[in-house]
């Protein structure tokens, strides 16, 4: 069992240079560092990431210490300069992804200088990372800075094993199709076996992105890609319960001669005004935390509920974040107005309705706030999870206080006992609000209990080893595919049965086989390098080469008219020897056809971007160019319909890659190449990707070497990755002398 990588946009570290140059080295504390703190400190891991001091502010005689207390830590550091840092953390970061995943579009900047430097950070990353990778290593990739960090560790390291986890939302398809490189984003994410989320919503917008976007199979939570299977899943992030509940219990029994400045002041005001109650509102400074709307529904409250004036407060810590980034320049001001406008309208000589800090806090101080504070609002419009939430119920000692939280946070998802409220309606704000400050605390302490349960039992750190596990069983699931992998080692023993044969026969599929599929099959003819090999192949001594299609035979003939193959086109309708002319093979009619076209015209009406083919004995309904989701529902349903139309005229509906085609029961694949199977063959190979060739691998004799394209469920003995690995292998076959 190899190492644990784990990467992030920053290391575990808080790192600081006095004003006297010296080095100050401390653990971060917080959701990542410490959720994957265990895994780190106590197998074999290293941390990769960036040391928050730009490249150009490390003083010369400092690299060598930073370097060593890094190490120490068995951290590796990634090196950014100033304008790095700013193109690629500030820039598309935090001014494309983030407003864009968070749903604030007004806000999101396309700048192609920042992609690019996005992209040079995440190739920095990679190679951090490709020094130090071993081929069983265990990589886990975290969060929005480096979605295209999977793929291009995946490039230099096709058999590692990969995770990716966002920390953020994941924006619907409708969104985020509006990012100009969201086809580099999702394939730079794919390269990942698994992928983690919050929530389910979040797995499946991005789900529907990959399907939309991209036009993958999606398959319950994985992507088919064509030479691998990507998992997704959500695994909701947990706190470390235990120290937030033993720091406030230790806390609440502390000597009052050890409390903090806060907490005394909490305490004198708790003592001089005995029935007011306070609620606690605490974030980062962001557009998404819905801080200036908590603070104008609590001016509301006030209005509107004036028995509450003097008796209640609200407490509202603000953490700076991004102080140079225009928009949360913005922000501030209009908190800052805000707060000043609600107080200067409501204080008295002995009560100033908000107290309001702009600053971050120890975790001794968060432990007095938690603690005193008899409700908890967060309102995010927007959030990936949000901690707070549950760190204001793990601190609440004896289960009573209220947590008022947004249906927009992930947490709303599990902690369904806090009091849900949608954070853009001010009556249901206000009216949740006097709801809390008047809950009986038997209420209180019943939905307490029940999610503290819920956090205790799921916590940070079993949501660490909850993905560590999952991605792990990725590893097993890619060796337990019942199909062979098309490995050097079998090619080797194939090419020299290849050699030694006398006669051969070669069957080899067109679509998604010898080419890669298109939106439009008459676009999808053969380039001159295909022509050749096919060429090359069947004037080779002792070769027979099929082409065996479901093409119409014009296409097919007109495309492969000199080459010396045989082809039999329309799935075994067809056949042409090489060199000779067309053969009706079956005995059929098309009577049926004008019967079955205008069922499948009105699914064209009703479907945008499908079309018919229609061949001389069958007729096909591509939905390639279709919605996918769509396109699946239709096909599911035209299938239904005809299933009944044709159950007894002999005919079958035979379902391709994205297309349905309506033909003949008794033709397929396996019944057209059994029957040039006359001779007797040393040598038989057959190769495909859909289902139509399955009746070819499934008729062959058992001596058959039958190969599938991909990794779909095959009765074939062998599976290869792709189109280019095919000409690869046909390309090995052309060059063999014997």
């Amino acid at each position: 069992m190899g190492k644990t990588i784990i990467i992030s946009n920053r290391l575990p570290l808080q790192i600081n240079i006095t004003e006297n140059n010296d080095l100050e080295v401390t653990p971060s504390v917080g959701g990542l560092a410490t959720g994957l703190k265990s895994f780190h400190e106590e197998g074999d891991s290293i941390w990769i990431g960036w040391t928050g001091i730009a490249e150009e502010d490390i003083i010369p005689e400092l690299r060598e210490d930073i370097d060593r207390e890094v190490k120490n830590q068995s951290c590796v550091p990634v090196s950014l300069t100033s304008e790095e840092i700013e193109k690629f953390y500030y820039g598309f970061s935090n001014r494309t992804i983030w407003p864009l995943f968070h749903y604030f579009m007004e806000f999101t900047e396309f700048d192609p200088d920042h992609w690019e430097a996005y992209k040079k950070v995440n190739e920095k990353y990679a190679e951090a990372v490709i020094d130090r990778l071993d081929d069983d290593d265990v990589v886990w990739v975290h969060d929005y800075q480096l979605l295209l960090l999977p793929e291009y560790i995946r490039r230099k390291k096709p058999n590692v094993t990969i995770g990716f986890f966002n920390h953020i939302p994941f924006p619907s398809s409708e969104v985020f199709r509006t990012l100009p490189w969201r086809e580099e984003i999702l394939r730079g994410m794919l390269g990942a076996d698994l992928i983690g989320f919050h929530t389910y919503e979040y797995e499946r917008h991005f789900l529907r992105s990959v399907n939309r976007i991209l036009r993958y199979d999606i398959n319950f939570n994985s992507v088919n890609i064509g030479n691998r299977i990507v998992r997704s899943d959500s695994f909701p992030m947990g706190i470390d319960y235990k120290k937030f509940y033993q720091s406030a219990k230790e806390h609440k029994n502390q000597p009052r001669s050890e409390n903090s400045d806060i907490q005394k002041k909490l305490d004198y005001h708790k003592y001089v005004t005995r029935n007011t109650k306070l609620i606690l509102s605490i974030d980062r400074l962001d557009y998404t935390k819905g801080i200036a709307n908590r603070i104008r529904a609590f001016g509301y409250f006030l209005e509107k509920y004036p028995e509450y004036q003097e008796k209640v407060r609200l407490i509202m810590l603000a953490v700076p974040s991004r102080t140079n980034v225009p928009q949360y320049q913005l922000l501030k001001k209009e908190i800052d107005e805000l707060v000043g406008r609600i107080n200067g309208q409501f204080a008295t000589i002995n009560w100033t309705p908000i107290w309001y800090f702009y600053r971050s806090m120890p975790f001794e101080n968060l432990i007095d706030l938690y603690s005193s504070s008899d409700v908890a609002l967060i309102t995010p419009t927007r959030d990936g999870m949000n901690l707070v939430a549950k760190e204001y119920v793990a601190t609440r000692t004896d289960q009573t206080g209220v947590l008022i939280l947004s249906e927009m946070a992930g947490a709303a998802h599990e902690l369904n006992e806090a009091l849900i409220i949608n954070p853009n309606n001010f009556e249901q704000i206000v009216d949740t609000m006097k709801m809390a400050l008047e809950m009986p605390k038997e209420e209180q302490i019943r939905r307490n209990k029940v999610l503290q349960k819920r956090l205790k039992r799921y916590n940070v750190e079993r949501w660490a080893k909850d993905f560590m596990k999952s991605l792990k069983e990725t590893r097993t699931s890619r060796t337990s595919f019942k199909s062979i992998a098309l490995t050097d080692n079998i090619k080797k023993d194939l090419f020299d049965k290849y050699s030694a044969a006398q006669n051969r026969i070669m069957f080899l599929d067109y679509d998604g086989t010898l080419r890669k599929f298109v939106d439009k099959p008459e676009d999808a003819h053969p380039d001159p390098e295909l022509l050749e090999l096919v060429t090359r192949l069947g004037e080779q001594k002792n070769n027979r080469v099929i082409l065996i299609s479901g093409r119409d035979k014009e296409t097919l003939g007109t495309w492969w008219k000199n080459v010396p193959v045989e082809l039999i086109a329309e799935h075994g309708v067809w056949n042409r020897p090489a060199n000779g002319e067309w053969e009706l093979t079956e005995n059929l009619n098309n009577s049926w056809m004008t019967t079955v076209r205008p069922v499948l015209e009105t699914f064209v009406d009703r479907t945008p971007g499908t079309f018919i083919e229609e061949k001389n004995f069958s007729l096909a309904w591509h939905y390639r160019k279709a919605n996918p989701e769509l396109g699946e529902v239709r096909a599911n349903e035209l299938s239904a319909v005809l299933m009944d139309m044709i159950s007894n005229h002999g005919l079958s509906v035979l379902q391709g890659n994205k297309v349905l085609e309506i033909k003949n029961s008794g033709v397929n694949k396996g019944k057209a190449a059994n029957k040039r199977l006359v001779e007797k063959y040393d040598f038989i190979f057959a190769i495909g990707d859909d289902w139509t060739d399955e009746y070819l691998f499934r008729e062959l004799p058992d001596q058959t070497v039958s190969v599938k394209v991909g990794r779909n469920k095959t009765e074939a003995k062998y599976f290869i990755e792709d189109v280019d690995e095919v000409r690869e292998l046909l390309r090995e076959f052309s060059s063999l002398t014997y």
